[in-house]
């Protein structure tokens, strides 16, 4: 079944266009409402928000609808997307939801639910959703007796600051290690920062002026180039960005050389199994983590186990198999032992703790294996199917059978906007690049 409203990642959309309007917002608070209504209790929803000033329209519209389902409103403003899994949790809530397009422009806003176990919605839950709105939501609505009431919860930012802290073992500081940190003039803001400084760290930071259109402008860990000029100019250890709402990251070390996701997961999963902390023999990630990472596993005994893109399929597969450690190359790292979903902050502590117990830089604790050659493009298309144009598919044939078993090759659309995108990747840089070009060429005289 097709869904209207719902993509990889929640709910997205350019703002006061499609469905990105106050009127669907409501309606889908509503219907929100009505799913996680069960029982006779108060029931609760917390709703966060990033730096956007579209989050002051939003916000009060999801309220209004929840509100009128009869669920009583926690709005705690800025803060970061895992903050609200853990919200919810801490409060009892039955519902959380994050107003946020995570990475994208500020002319972009999305809406993310959290059921009352912290975990993103299903695809079941997702379609009933839209269910609900598509068919009215009148019969939603309760009695003037039983509506809901909205309040500020003025503790969040604390609450969060106290649980990130508590990730890292007692006694274990950052004294001695000088930290930029790039927050994206979004969601963490205020809270990186706090949590870093409280650590020991000598903490510079960056993107923390939001204004309502600067959040990722940039910044963050989408544009890290800033970041790692800061680094470099300032002496310090290492450079952190976060984007938008904070669930991912992408780090540099002291020389500003990136180091992306895929190098953080096999960070922590080889600590982890050193100190005999992990579980389900491995890692999840996606289809576009390198085969780099998959090989540096393979060779200690541990596996990769791979989902279609999208942080939310991670974690379905971590729940079932028993992984407390799992991610994606774009930097969403999820560590089960902590979290619900990805937290940007929280891994960028696992990787500090790291350097900081060894002694050694971070450009030699964080490189982990060698990448093999991998180049990702995107095409954008405007309608229809390119990816099912005769010369488009025969395009595909023939790559994936040069790359054979030395390599892979990823064709997919992106869930939140149209494009799409193209990755390969094997020992051979030059194939691949070829390779790329030559299905993008296809796809662009398809589209």
């Amino acid at each position: 079944m097709g869904r209207k409203y719902f993509g990889t990642d929640g709910i997205r959309g350019t703002v006061n266009q499609g469905f990105m309007t106050p009127d669907v917002a409501m309606r889908i608070g509503l219907a929100a409402g009505k799913l996680f209504t069960r029982g006779d209790h108060v029931h609760r929803v917390v709703i966060a928000k990033d730096t956007r000033r579209s989050g002051y329209m939003f916000e009060p519209a999801l309220a209004a609808g929840f509100v009128a389902a009869g669920m009583d409103v926690y709005m705690v403003g800025p803060m970061p997307t895992p903050a609200v899994a853990m919200l919810v949790k801490s409060l009892r809530a039955d519902v959380g939801v994050m107003i946020s397009a995570s990475h994208n422009p500020h002319y972009d806003n999305g809406i993310k639910f959290f059921g009352p176990d912290g975990y993103k919605l299903s695809d079941k839950q997702e379609e009933k959703i839209e269910r609900y709105v598509d068919n009215g939501v009148n019969d939603i609505l309760v009695s003037s007796e039983r509506l809901g009431r909205a309040t500020r919860l003025e503790d969040a930012g604390g609450r969060y600051v106290e649980f990130a802290k508590a990730t890292v073992p007692t006694g274990v500081t950052f004294d001695g290690l000088k930290v930029v940190v790039d927050c994206a003039n979004g969601a963490a803001y205020k809270v990186a920062p706090t949590v870093l400084w409280e650590m020991g760290a000598e903490v510079i930071s960056m993107g923390v002026r939001p204004d309502g259109f600067n959040i990722n402008d940039g910044c963050g860990s989408t544009h890290p180039d800033l970041m790692c000029e800061r680094v470099v100019a300032t002496g310090a250890d290492i450079g952190i960005a976060l984007d938008g709402d904070a669930d991912r990251l992408i780090l540099c070390d002291e020389n500003g050389r990136i180091i992306d996701g895929d190098q953080i997961m096999a960070l922590i999963t080889r600590n982890w199994h050193k100190r005999g902390l992990l579980k389900g023999g491995g890692l999840v990630s996606t289809v576009m983590s390198n085969l780099g990472l998959e090989r540096l596993l393979q060779a200690e005994g541990l596996t990769l186990e791979r989902t279609q893109v999208g942080d939310r399929y991670v974690v379905e597969r971590m729940r079932s198999g028993g992984f407390n450690v799992g991610g994606e190359q774009s930097g969403h790292i999820v560590l089960s032992d902590f979290s619900t979903t990805g937290d940007g902050l929280v891994s960028a502590l696992q990787v500090l703790m790291e350097i900081s117990c060894s002694g050694k830089p971070a450009s030699v604790t964080c490189r982990q294996f060698d990448p093999v050659p991998q180049l990702l493009k995107n095409v954008r298309y405007k309608g229809g199917d390119p990816l099912s144009a005769a010369n488009v598919v025969k395009s595909i044939a023939a790559a994936e059978s040069e790359l054979g078993a030395s390599g892979r090759l990823v064709i997919r659309k992106s869930g939140t906007e149209p494009v799409v995108r193209v990755m390969a990747e094997g020992d051979n840089e030059d194939i691949v690049t070829r390779l790329v070009d030559s299905i993008c060429s296809e796809i662009e005289a398809a589209a």
